[in-house]
C-alpha cells in the first residue's frame, strides 16, 4: 500500500488561483480581439515595460553579433540533435493507399500545418531551448510559415534566444511576451497575420490563453507547471534524487516534485537532503517554495506498486533510478518522457539530447504524448471508387442510411445505384 510521507497543498487552493488566471486571460484576449496592435502594445508596456517589435534583418544581425561564437556552436549542436531525432520520427510517418475491396481505394496523406506560432518563454529564465523544440520541429515537419514570439529580458531582446530562433528557421520574430503574444499570433492584429496552430510552453497565463484559444487555432497540448517524478529503489543515491527534484522545482513555485520509492531509508532521509541542498542552491527562493507546497514523498511496497502509483500520477518527466530501469519502460503507460537510469536526467531532455521538452502535464499523459513532428501534421483521408465498386458499396450504404432515417444520405447512394447499376431505386426513381 502506498504511504504518503509528504503531500502537496490542497486542490481547493490551486483551484482558486486557476479561476483568477482564467478571468485575467479572458480580459486580455477580448481586448486584443477588439483592438489588435493597440491592446498588444498596452499590455506589453504594462507587464514588460516594452513596446512590441518585429525584428528586422538589421536588428537580427546586430543581436547575433552579441552572441559568443562558442554559444552559437552550442546552439547548433543542440538543434542538430533535435532535428536528427525529429527527422527519424518524420520518416516513420507514412502516407498510405490500399485497395480494401475490388475497386475501392482508400488512403491518407500527412499534410503539414500551413502556419505555426511558436512561443518561447522569457521572464526570470530565458528558455533558449524552447526555440529548438518548437521551431526546429515545426520546420522538420514541413510547416511553411513559422512566427516566433519571446518577451524582452532585462529590457531588451535576449540575444541567445533570438539566435536560437534564427538558427532554428523562424520566418518572423517578434519581441512580445505573455498572453498578448499568444493572442496576437492566434487572433491576428493589424501587423501580425494569424496562424493555424500555437505551440510552446509558458507560465500559467500563457497556458490558459492557449486553452481558451483552442478551437480557434490548434495547440500542441494543454500544459501546466512543469513536473518531475523520480522513481527509486534502494540502489538509488539520495543526493541525486534531491538534485534532480530541485532541478525541476526551480522552474516555478507551483512545479510538482515527487518521489516514489520502495526504500524507507530514502523516503525518510530525502527531506533533510533537500533542505541541505536548498541552503546552497542559487534558485532556492523558487525551488524551496515548490518543494514546500508541491513536493511529495510516496513509499510503496514493491516495484509493481511503484508502476501503479507512477501511472496514477501520470507525470510530465519520470526519472527511473532503479536496478532495472527498463522494467518501467516495459510496464508504465502514463508519462510525458522517461529517463532511464542515473546516467541520464531531465536536464538532458530539456536542453540538448534530442527528444522534445514540450510535454503533457496535469495528468494529460493519460491521453497524449508530447510535442513531436506528428503534432504539426494533419493525417487526412481520401477515397476513390470504380463504378462497379460504387454499386456494391452503395447497396449497403442505402440500406444502412434507411435504418437511421437519413433520407438525403440514402439518396446519395441511390443516385449512384441508378447511374452505375441501372437500379430503379430512391427519390429519383421512375
Amino acid at each position: 500500500m502506498a504511504t504518503h510521507l509528504k503531500r502537496r497543498i490542497a486542490q481547493t487552493i490551486t483551484d482558486e488561483i486557476d479561476q483568477k488566471v482564467r478571468q485575467t486571460v479572458e480580459g486580455i484576449l477580448g481586448a486584443v480581439k477588439l483592438r489588435g496592435d493597440a491592446a498588444v502594445r498596452e499590455y506589453s508596456e504594462q507587464f514588460d515595460k516594452w513596446t512590441p517589435k518585429k525584428l528586422s534583418k538589421a536588428d537580427i544581425d546586430a543581436i547575433l553579433a552579441k552572441v559568443a561564437p562558442g554559444t552559437i556552436s552550442d546552439i547548433k549542436f543542440a538543434q542538430a540533435q533535435i532535428r536528427n531525432f525529429a527527422e527519424h520520427q518524420r520518416a516513420s510517418i507514412r502516407d498510405i493507399e490500399v485497395e480494401t475491396l475490388p475497386g475501392v481505394k482508400l488512403g491518407h496523406k500527412n499534410i503539414p500545418v500551413e502556419s505555426v506560432g511558436c512561443y518561447v518563454p522569457g521572464g526570470r529564465y530565458p528558455m533558449v531551448a524552447s526555440a529548438h523544440m518548437s521551431i526546429v520541429t515545426a520546420r522538420t515537419a514541413g510547416v511553411k510559415r513559422i512566427i516566433a514570439c519571446t518577451p524582452p529580458n532585462q529590457g531588451e531582446p535576449h540575444a541567445e534566444t533570438i539566435a536560437a530562433m534564427v538558427l532554428g528557421g523562424a520566418d518572423e520574430i517578434h519581441v512580445i511576451g505573455g498572453v498578448q503574444a499568444i493572442a496576437a499570433m492566434a487572433l491576428g492584429t493589424q501587423s501580425i497575420q494569424p496562424v493555424d496552430m500555437l505551440c510552446g510552453p509558458g507560465n500559467a497565463y500563457v497556458a490558459e490563453a492557449k486553452r481558451q484559444l483552442f478551437g480557434k487555432v490548434g495547440i500542441d497540448l494543454f500544459a501546466g507547471p512543469t513536473e518531475i517524478l523520480v522513481v527509486a529503489d534502494d540502489s538509488a543515491d539520495v543526493e541525486m534524487i534531491a538534485v534532480d527534484l530541485l532541478g525541476q522545482a526551480e522552474h516555478g513555485p507551483t512545479s510538482p516534485a515527487i518521489c516514489i520509492t520502495t526504500s524507507k531509508k530514502i523516503a525518510e532521509s530525502l527531506p533533510a537532503e533537500i533542505e541541505r541542498q536548498l541552503k546552497v542552491l542559487p534558485t532556492a527562493d523558487v525551488a524551496g517554495i515548490a518543494w514546500r507546497d508541491y513536493g511529495e514523498i510516496i513509499l510503496v511496497d514493491s516495484l509493481d506498486e511503484a508502476v501503479k502509483e507512477a501511472d496514477r500520477v501520470a507525470a510530465e518527466h519520470v526519472e527511473i533510478l532503479t536496478k532495472n530501469p527498463r522494467y518501467f519502460l516495459e510496464r508504465m503507460r502514463n508519462y510525458g518522457a522517461l529517463f532511464l537510469g542515473p546516467e541520464t536526467n531531465v536536464s538532458y531532455g530539456d536542453k540538448v539530447i534530442g527528444t522534445n521538452h514540450t510535454l503533457p502535464t496535469l495528468g494529460a499523459a493519460r491521453y497524449t504524448g508530447g510535442l513531436w513532428v506528428g503534432k504539426f501534421l494533419k493525417t487526412c483521408t481520401y477515397q476513390e471508387v470504380t463504378r462497379e465498386a460504387s454499386v456494391k458499396v452503395g447497396e449497403y450504404c442505402s440500406r444502412l442510411c434507411a435504418i437511421e432515417r437519413f433520407w438525403g444520405h440514402k439518396e446519395q447512394a441511390d443516385l449512384r445505384l441508378r447511374r452505375y447499376g441501372g437500379q430503379n431505386v430512391g427519390l429519383g426513381a421512375k
